[in-house]
Parts: structure tokens; sequence; C-alpha cells
């Protein structure tokens, strides 16, 4: 019964006034029947955009059969999605966990496995970098402002700098530094943890921190680091894997394999929670009644990640990404010879990030947020890093996108842009 009052009355938190109502492909419809480019794919997940039939297929085959059953049972879907991702991904991860259904419990998984292997306890995150949002999760986050409101924080995070070329915490330049956001986590370890480390977390290109792109051999480096020191190397690759950059996982991007992999949003290609957790035969082990969750491994979200894996796995389906990433990227950096406050525009396959500056090269929320609003008025759906708080435009299409919408979305890039000068 529609009561006519105000939804936004009950809601705990502040809506916009856009109300969606269907989505294809790379495009929503509002209620007002206003058509947009989502340039973030929902939440990063939509991989294969809205409504991509051969998982609404794959779905609605399944809902005749088993909607739900519990983790401590096998299923034709489930078996199968663990079967597909220990073949596409690198040989050493032999092992699947699915008993999370998001990329936080995901992630915290993943630590506890490291933890309880090494007997150690402390984990290392970049700055910047984003684990999740639960408790535990939070207390690893790389940016304060995610931590500062809550009394209490799980302790053992020893955050270092993240390799952010552009703004290089070292004050290097990628041709003179000899990769010290390497070689220098061995003092956060000596001085600023408990010397006790049993895992390093990092996304392979950092996603809510603003698409930072580490330079070539660093994730070569940290594997080596992590190697020497019997340190657990996971990649959260709850954003940058299963397409998103052109390459199955962006391990593959960077010929790097970690001795984890966490793996999320995307996995179900348009919508449906689920979450794993892929490790090496060495870390099996931990009690599976030390991690689980009511709708980790659902049934129907697994019957949608079959669909997903065997579309992305296609080797011209990755290459179609490539290309037209290929396209967006160089359209994007093109705009920065006429729009100065455009100081970086970087990515790999369609994992995007324009850097906003102000004219003294500082960072600029001011003009990401703006730009974004621009964005949106100009009906393409994009989001600003660090939650809204940073300088970053993130651009996360689904992986379906044509070479003709990602001109269509850098020529709206430019009319904003254009509408924000001075």
């Amino acid at each position: 019964m529609d009561t006519g009052a105000d939804p936004q009355a009950f809601a705990y938190y502040e809506l916009g006034d856009v109300r969606l109502v269907h989505g294809e492909g790379v495009r929503v419809w509002d209620a007002d029947g206003r058509e947009y480019l989502d340039c973030v794919s929902g939440t990063f997940n939509l991989v294969l955009g809205h409504n991509h039939p051969a998982v609404l297929a794959a779905v609605r085959g399944q809902l005749d059969d088993l909607v739900f059953a519990s983790s401590s049972f096998r299923t034709t879907p489930t078996d199968r999605v663990m079967e597909l991702l220990v073949e596409m991904s690198p040989p050493e991860l032999t092992r699947v966990n699915l008993r999370s259904s998001g990329g936080s419990t995901a992630n915290e998984g993943a630590i506890k496995i490291a933890q309880w292997i090494t007997g150690r306890r402390d984990v290392i995150v970049p700055f910047r970098g984003h684990v999740g949002q639960s408790v535990a999760a939070t207390s690893y986050n790389g940016t304060s402002r995610m931590r500062a409101p809550f009394p209490y924080h799980l302790p053992g995070a020893v955050h270092v700098p993240d390799p952010y070329c552009f703004r290089c915490f070292y004050r290097q330049t990628p041709d003179t530094c000899g990769l010290w956001c390497v070689d220098r986590i061995d003092d956060f370890i000596t001085y600023a943890s408990s010397g006790s480390v049993a895992a390093m977390i990092i996304e392979p290109i950092s996603g809510v921190g603003g698409n930072v792109v580490p330079p070539p051999g660093y994730l070569r480096r940290l594997k080596e680091f992590c190697d020497e020191r019997g340190i657990i190397l996971i990649f959260d690759e709850n954003q940058t894997g299963l397409g998103r950059t052109g390459r199955l996982f962006a391990a593959e991007h960077f010929g790097v394999t970690p001795h984890m992999m966490t793996l999320s949003k995307g996995l179900t290609g348009s919508g449906f929670p689920l979450a794993a957790i892929l490790t090496e035969e060495r870390l099996v082990g931990m009690p599976r009644s030390m991690h689980g969750f009511t709708y980790g491994s659902h049934t129907l979200s697994a019957a949608a990640a079959v669909a997903t894996l065997n579309e992305v796995r296609r080797p011209e389906f990755l290459a179609g990404v490539r290309a037209t990433g290929a396209v967006l990227l160089e359209r994007l950096r093109a705009l920065r010879t006429d729009f100065p406050c455009v100081g970086d525009v970087r990515g790999v396959g369609l994992m995007l990030g324009v850097e906003l500056v102000e004219p003294d090269g500082a960072r600029s929320p001011r003009l990401a947020t703006a730009l974004n609003k621009a964005l949106t008025d100009r009906a393409v759906i994009t989001r600003v890093s660090e939650h809204g708080q940073g300088n970053v435009i993130e651009l996360r299409p689904p992986l379906v996108l044509t070479p003709e919408d990602a001109g269509l979305i850098a020529d709206r890039f430019g009319e904003a842009l254009e509408g924000l000068r001075p």
C-alpha cells in the first residue's frame, strides 16, 4: 500500500532524488524515463552489466530446482564455481573457500587463514587500502577517516606507504626510487609492528583509494619481500578481478601470483552476493567453523557465478575489454591538454581514474565532487574516490561497454569539464 509518504522519512541515511527502475547492459533508467550510462557497474559489481541474459537464465533455471542450501552441503552450482575458479586462477591457487557473501568478510577470512597458519598476528595494509566495512576490516582500513569514529579497533594493522607514483610518499620518481615503497616496509615491521606479521593484503590496483596503478616491478618485488620473510601475500581482487583489467585477474596482468586471492563483487556478473577465497594448498587447515556466514555459498548466486565465469573467461571477451579500455583511456588522457585541472588519468582495462588537482597541483576533492555532479547532470554515473572524500573520479563501467559508448562517455566528460571552467 502506497501511503504517499516521502521514503526519505524512513531511511537511516540520506537518499538521492533519482529512483532507478530498469537496467540493461551499461544503461539504467529512472522513474522519469531518463537514461544514464552506469560507469560504476552498480557498486563496481555488475561486470556483465544490468540484467545480463545468460545470468538471468541461469538463475531462473536454478529457481526451479533449489534456491538455497547450507554450505555444509554440496550443490551442482557451488561445485562448478569452485572447479572453474581453480581452473581459471594461477596454478598455485588450488583451494576455494565460498563461505562468505561479500568482499569484507572474504578479506577477513583470508586474514584469519594467514593468522591461523602462521601463528602470527599483524597485517600490513597500504595507505588508502580499503579492506572492507565490517568492524575488523575497518580497523585495518588504510584511511584514518574510516576508523576515527569508532572507539575500539582490532589491533595489529601496520600501515605503509602505497605505490602512488603521482604523489610518492618518498618524493621519488619510478626511474629513481628503486622501489623504496617495498624495501622500506622493513622499517615499519621493525619499528611499528608487534614483531609478529602474518600477512599483507593489497589491491593490485587501489580501488577506493584512487585507482592507483603500481609501477612496473612493484608487485613482483613485493612477492619476493613477503616470501623472504614468511609473510602471506593476499591480493584483494574484489574490484580488479574477473576481467576488469582485461585479464581474468590483475595478478595475471602484473605477472605475479599471490599466496591468497579474494573475489566478490563481479563474481556473479549481475548483482547476486557471493565471495571466494582462493589459497595455495599449504594454507589449508583452518577449521570450517572458524569462518562461515549464512548466505555464503548461496545456491542461486553460485548459478549466476557459473554463467558469469563462462562468459568472462572467453579470450574474445577479454580482448574486447582491453580494446575498449584503451579507447576510453586515450580519450580521457587527451582532456589534459585543454583542462589543467586533470592532473592524471590512469588505469588498466576498464578500471580507470581521473585525478583532479588545483592550479598548484594539490589534491582537489572540491573539483572532483563538482565534476561528479556535472557528470550526473549529463547522465553519466561515476563515483569519487575515498568514499566521496577524495579527488579522483572512479570509472568502472560494465565490461560489455562498446567503443562507441566509450567515446560518448569521453564526450560528456569534456562537456562536464568545460562547464567547470571559472
